[in-house]
Formats: structure tokens, C-alpha cells, sequence
């Protein structure tokens, strides 16, 4: 028996043909649309707003934790209503399966065939709402998704369409009914970053804005998904000095070697921390990576991936601060980096 989506039969896994980079000027200019519409949502918070420009035109995936009610499904929502593609909201809840994730194959009585009915994750920009409020195991429907684009379900594998997002949202591990993401998942975000509360100016504005129209509702899309895509493509191509990879390896070897962590970064986190530097270069304009891009982005990059050991928890250390303390410590490249 086939398997059909919707009608249309799916045919296995295949590389579509790559769209053409776009110029890098090009590029900065895309980023700068997407942060202008966003920040008039997401207000006096110019830093996040740019950072999760970063990622996504790294090709990376979002983190956002903090407390409720400081805007991060809003953060999502905005990013999401940017661009003119598809967006899927995943509400995370204890009674969520990993089927309501990925999808499900249902046998249909009339055709006589298993037809497959996509679940949340088939869209360009995915909204993972409180992500660990689900259990573990729908919490690693997300995995495969993540890391290759594809989801696998009944034996047939299917394609997500590019670009691909997941901006999940979670509140501290210390509120009640949360559950901590695994390991393998927080390694798959690119970055975790916070809002954090506005400033009282910021408030004020913000009581002003709400009185009339939202202006989640007034926001109109700046640029398109293959333009996002052709940008993605272009960010890969922004050249990264040799002494530059040497830095950044030496910066993750260091966590690994840290007296005050029992769990370091992964490979995985260095090749997150290039691209996500890679993006950050192209969003200022430049072709070529400065060990400013990479000091600026260690702590949002590699803080999540890290476990500290008791006796740092005792002495109420973060991984952000023993991040911070590599970054100072790790002698930094010199100049002449913008060569090929």
C-alpha cells in the first residue's frame, strides 16, 4: 500500500534544486527589514531582536526562556509574521504526543490506502510554545527536524520545506508543571536568549500601544521564504580565516577542559558557532568573520549545552559566566583576517 498526503502521493526524500545566493549586500539589507518589522512589536529590545535575525539566516533554531508574560510567543509570532511563509504554533502541553509533533499515517476507507496527516512541524517557522511542558519523549519528536529537515514517520521519511525555524519558547526549570529539555535537544538550538523585563519607559510606551490596535495585527511580511532561503545560501559563503577556526575550536576545547563544567560543548556547538558568526558578518555587511562576531555570540551559542558540577551550582556560578571568564582567557587572533 502507498502512502498519501492530502491525496498526493509522496515520493522518498530529495534535494531540491538549491536556490541561487543572494549578493551579500543583498543580504544585510533583508536583515535590516526583518529587525525593523519586528522591533515595532517587540519594543526597546533591539539586541534579541537582532540575535534571532542571526539565527535564522544561520539556518539555526531558537531558544527563548524566561518568565511568563515578557513577550516571547510574541518575539515568535513577529519573526514568523516578517516573512511571508507558512507558520504552525505547537502548543506543549503534559498530554501532547510526539504524532501531534511530526504527524500520523491514518488508514482511509475509501481509497484503501494509509493517508499521512502532517503534524505542527510542517511549516517554514514553527512555534514550539513552552516547550518543556511536554514530556521528554514529545519534547524528541523535534530531533530529526532539527537537525536534517526531515521527519520520519511509519518508515517513510518526508521533507520539510526550507526555510525551516523552530522558535521555542520555555519558562525556568524552577516554575511549576516544567519538565528540563534534554541534553540532545538543547544541543540542537543554535542559541537560548532572554527578553527580560522592558524598561519603565519602554513599559509606559508599551501601555500607550496596547490600547488600540495590536501591532502583532498591523504587521505585514518585508521579505519572502525563498529570499530568506537565497540568504541562508549566501550566509554559508562568508569566509572564515583560518586563525578564526582556530579560535573557535580553542574556545569550545576550553569548556571541555573547565574545572567547573561536568559537560562541555559538542562538535555540534562549534559548527553552530561558526555559522551563527558567519550570519553575524553578513548582517553587518561584511564577508569575512572577526573575532568580535565570535565573542559576541560564545555565550548565546554555548552556555545551554553546558552542565555545571556541584561545586560551581554551590558557588552560584552560571555556564554564562564561565563562558564569559573562557572568552577572556583565550588569547584572540590577531588582524588580517579578510584575506581567501
Amino acid at each position: 500500500m502507498s502512502t498519501t498526503v492530502a491525496g498526493t502521493v509522496t515520493s522518498p526524500v530529495s534535494d531540491d534544486a538549491a536556490l541561487p545566493p543572494l549578493p551579500l549586500d543583498d543580504v544585510a539589507d533583508v536583515a535590516d527589514r526583518i529587525v525593523a518589522s519586528v522591533s515595532t512589536v517587540i519594543e526597546g529590545k533591539a539586541d534579541v531582536v537582532r540575535l534571532s535575525t542571526v539565527v535564522l539566516l544561520a539556518g539555526g533554531h531558537l531558544l527563548v526562556e524566561d518568565v511568563p508574560g515578557v513577550g516571547k510567543t510574541m518575539l515568535a509570532k513577529s519573526l514568523a509574521r516578517s516573512i511571508d511563509c507558512s507558520m504552525r504554533r505547537i502548543q506543549f502541553t503534559p498530554d501532547l504526543m510526539p504524532s501531534d509533533v511530526t504527524g500520523v499515517s491514518v488508514f482511509n476507507q475509501q481509497t484503501r490506502e494509509f493517508e499521512f496527516r502532517p503534524g505542527g512541524i510542517f511549516a517554514n517557522v514553527v512555534l514550539g510554545d513552552e516547550i518543556n511542558r511536554a514530556s521528554p519523549k514529545t519534547q524528541s519528536a523535534l530531533l530529526e527536524a532539527m537537525e536534517e529537515g526531515q521527519v520520519s514517520v511509519d518508515g517513510a521519511t518526508y521533507r520539510l520545506d526550507a526555510p525551516f525555524l523552530v522558535v521555542a519558547t520555555q519558562n525556568p526549570v524552577e516554575m511549576e508543571g516544567t519538565y528540563p529539555l534534554p541534553e540532545a535537544q538543547r544541543d540542537r538550538f543554535m542559541v537560548q536568549t532572554a527578553i527580560g523585563y522592558p524598561t519603565s519607559t519602554d513599559e509606559i510606551a508599551m501601555i500607550d500601544t496596547q490600547a488600540g490596535e495590536s501591532s502583532l495585527a498591523s504587521q505585514r511580511a518585508v521579505t519572502s521564504a525563498d529570499e530568506v532561503a537565497r540568504s541562508i545560501a549566501a550566509v554559508r559563503t562568508v569566509h572564515v580565516a583560518e586563525a578564526v577556526k582556530r579560535y573557535v575550536v580553542d574556545l569550545v576545547t576550553a569548556t571541555r577542559r573547565s574545572s567547573e563544567l561536568r559537560l562541555g560543548a559538542s562538535p555540534r556547538a562549534t559548527i553552530h558557532l561558526i555559522r551563527a558568526a558567519r550570519a553575524r558578518a553578513a548582517v553587518d555587511g561584511r564577508d569575512y568573520v572577526v573575532p568580535d562576531d565570535v565573542q559576541a555570540l560564545a555565550v548565546p551559542v554555548l552556555a545551554h549545552r553546558l552542565l555545571l558540577t556541584a561545586e560551581a551550582q554551590i558557588a552560584r556560578h552560571t555556564s554564562a559566566d564561565v563562558v564569559a571568564q573562557i572568552v577572556r582567557s583565550v588569547p584572540t587572533p590577531g588582524p588580517d583576517l579578510s584575506h581567501r
